[in-house]
């Protein structure tokens, strides 16, 4: 899309059935993204020139989605000075995600990657919504609208749970 906003990456197409949820839920919301592979190891200067350049296309978010190693998104973060927010992927390599989790988590201070769990891409896609919606009401009016459901569904489940 030209007219994308958020950019969702990762680091292998393998990690787009994690990463999907993340596009899924961007387009519940009707914000248009793009997405695409960026490896840091295997493609560097092709995520040189993504982190490089981001901003001038008009993204204004960035997901960034790796597992093992998983130095996609902090490497992004490093160059950009837009919001990144990292999904640990549990790759087929994985020692239980932890390596995925720590490898985004912990960043040093003046490089911030937000991260949510372990193949909670959804969350990142929720994440970014929110960054924002925190300058567009519409953006925010949907938000707003789709937590108020959650805690409707929750309280239709409660009422059928309850004896």
């Amino acid at each position: 899309m030209n007219n994308a906003r958020i950019s969702i990456i990762m680091g292998s197409d393998s990690d787009l059935k994690v990463m999907q949820a993340a596009a899924d839920f961007l387009d519940e919301m009707d914000i248009p993204y793009e997405l695409d592979v960026v490896s840091a190891h295997r493609t560097p200067q092709k995520m040189m020139d993504f982190a490089t350049h981001a901003h001038e296309r008009g993204i204004q978010v960035i997901i960034a989605g790796a597992g093992g190693a998983a130095h996609l998104p902090g490497m992004v973060a490093a160059i950009t000075a837009l919001p990144v927010i990292g999904v640990p992927v549990k790759s087929s390599n994985s020692i239980d995600g932890w390596d995925s989790i720590l490898s985004i988590l912990q960043m040093p201070n003046g490089v911030p990657v937000a991260t949510v769990a372990l193949n909670a891409a959804k969350n990142a896609g929720i994440l970014a919504a929110s960054i924002l919606g925190a300058s567009e009401k519409k953006i925010y009016d949907q938000l707003a609208a789709y937590k108020e459901n959650m805690k409707l569904q929750v309280e239709e489940k409660a009422n059928r749970v309850k004896r």
